[in-house]
């Protein structure tokens, strides 16, 4: 991970806070003769693709052109309305706009644009790449990951209540699905985004469908917490990440180093999450939930655990400790939201992954979020009721119950001495895919939030209780699936009409409910495997599992 560079306030001439097309020049030219890691394109020259397909294929046609007035409003549906595709349009003030946001990659500089939605502009609106592998895998021309902020200039802009907006590139999913289609089955269990689709227009041509995915930040919290306070970690993608909450000391610079603060950055902060890994670390078994109660939403933990495994999420906590979130609400109680969620429902693999070197309170309808209108599109009207109930959630309004108090692989599949993740390709029994140990790091010291949880024989038995329950009631492809295939016929045309997409179109039709073939197979190990086929299998080995067999659904 390359240190961002800061050239904001060099080249800030008139001391705005942010550079105007001018001071972006300069600043580009001087960020030219500066080394680099990589080239524009992503690591290895300047169509990127390190490892990847960069160099080697054609570039892509350019996409439909689009207007505003070629599009419908839909002024009544919420921003993350899931059977809602709305279309962006991003005007941005220079022709090789793409070229700028590469250049500036990796700096604190945003590239000003005119945002249109539903025929309403809002300016000046900041735009940078982000991602990592979703954007260093990516060459030049096809569709990368996109950040919007629309309070960069206008403090007070929003959209939909929101201010900033994750557009996804689907990387290593040719279904286009998993990310949607996790955060639709775990917020049934914990605060997880909102998430949906749209299409994206950029200076009059269409760049086709993105996952559009909720910020983990004051707004989330609002969401899903009830309050816009407390502290907010981000604990960011890495093979060895290291955030599995283990004890370093009582130095806080041990933990800055694993843990970025996203929030005003005070001491008390620290203290807590310090004394929150000092408390996981040392009390023993029999004393551990006591100790924790109040301090950490156990429960919440468990679920987090537990969906992340059922799905296997192969940049999840179990592998790599890292890509997620951790929020101390104002009460003193941490919770853990996930996010980078298109490497899941897994074959196993990537980086990261088992094989690497080294190791193997609901809130209403839908549980968090109220429920939201469903603009008309996608099954056929028979289908659609049942269809727009599932997705917009609420299928057990039992489970979870309401309110909530505050989630790698080894030589047993289960955590060891070969329990730390890396970057390799792996699968197979208890090594990820759909054979992953529900189990695994149980016994990893690395990832004290797993093996010393589930050192508590009470709370092994409720972690094993919500396996059981998420594999029964969404790895069913009969309440799964029509989901699934709501999602995908909302976004069939326009995934067909995309010219900028990664994956070809017959990869994106059978990674729902046919055969990826090995040549559309994205880096990672996400798209090796159908949704359907992922689901089937998954769902009997994790049944067949004498420790999941024997579990209590949770009450």
């Amino acid at each position: 991970m390359q240190q961002e560079r800061k050239p904001v306030k060099e080249f800030d001439q008139d001391g705005d806070g942010w550079l105007n097309n001018d001071e972006r020049k300069a600043a580009r030219e001087s960020l030219a003769q500066q080394p680099r890691g990589r080239g524009p394109g992503g690591f290895g020259g300047p169509r990127g693709g390190f490892g990847g397909r960069g160099g080697m294929e054609a570039a892509p046609e350019p996409g439909p052109k689009v207007t505003p007035a070629d599009v419908e409003p839909i002024p009544n549906a919420a921003l993350y309305d899931p059977l809602t595709l709305r279309t962006l349009f991003l005007e941005f003030e220079n022709a090789d706009w793409e070229q700028e946001l590469a250049d500036f990659n990796n700096t604190d500089v945003e590239v000003p644009a005119r945002l249109i939605v539903d025929g309403q502009p809002y300016p000046d609106v900041g735009v940078h790449f982000r991602g990592q592998t979703s954007y260093m895998f990516v060459s030049a021309g096809r569709k990368r990951p996109l950040n919007l902020s629309l309070d960069f200039v206008h403090g007070d802009q929003r959209l939909g209540g929101y201010r900033t907006l994750n557009l996804l590139n689907a990387h290593g999913d040719p279904s286009m699905l998993r990310t949607v289609l996790f955060y639709h089955v775990a917020r049934e269990y914990f605060p997880a985004p909102k998430a949906n689709f749209v299409r994206v227009v950029i200076n009059g041509e269409s760049w086709g469908v993105y996952t559009s995915a909720q910020q983990i930040n004051k707004d989330f919290t609002r969401d899903f917490f009830g309050s816009t306070k407390g502290a907010r970690w981000k604990v960011p993608g890495s093979p060895n990440g290291r955030g599995g909450l283990e004890y370093l000391g009582p130095d806080a610079a041990d933990y800055r180093r694993i843990y970025e603060i996203k929030s005003k950055d005070e001491p008390d902060s620290w203290k807590a999450l310090i004394g929150l890994c000092q408390v996981l670390n040392e009390t023993a078994p029999e004393n551990l939930e006591a100790a924790l109660d109040g301090w950490l939403d156990i429960d919440g933990v468990l679920r987090f655990l537990a969906v992340e495994n059922v799905l296997v999420n192969n940049d999840g906590f179990w592998t790599r400790a890292s890509d997620y979130y951790l929020y101390w609400d104002e009460r003193g109680c941490f919770h853990l939201i996930p996010q980078d969620a298109n490497e899941t429902f897994s074959e196993g693999g990537g980086p990261g992954g088992p094989r690497g070197p080294g190791g193997p309170g609901g809130f209403g309808r839908g549980r968090f979020g109220a429920p939201q209108q469903v603009a008309p599109a996608g099954p056929a009207d028979d289908q659609r009721p049942a269809q727009e109930a599932q997705v917009r959630g609420g299928a057990n309004p039992g489970f979870p119950p309401p309110g909530f108090a505050g989630p790698g692989g080894g030589r047993d599949g289960r955590g060891g001495e070969r329990g730390r993740g890396g970057f390799g390709f792996g699968g197979g029994p208890g090594m990820g895919g759909v054979r992953l140990d529900p189990l695994v790091a149980a016994n990893d010291s690395r990832k004290p939030l797993i093996s010393k949880l589930l050192a508590v024989p009470a709370l092994r038995a409720r972690y094993l209780g919500y396996v059981r329950d998420v594999a029964e009631r969404w790895l069913d492809w009969n309440r799964l699936g029509p989901v699934a295939q709501a999602y995908h016929t909302l976004i069939a045309e326009a995934v067909k009409a995309d010219t900028r997409k990664l994956d070809s179109t017959e990869a994106f039709l059978s990674g729902l409910a046919g055969d990826v073939q090995p040549a559309e197979r994205g880096f990672g190990g996400g798209g090796k495997i159908s949704l359907k086929r992922f689901a089937e299998e998954r769902r009997a080995f994790l049944l067949a599992h004498p420790d999941v067999k024997a579990a209590s659904l949770p009450q």
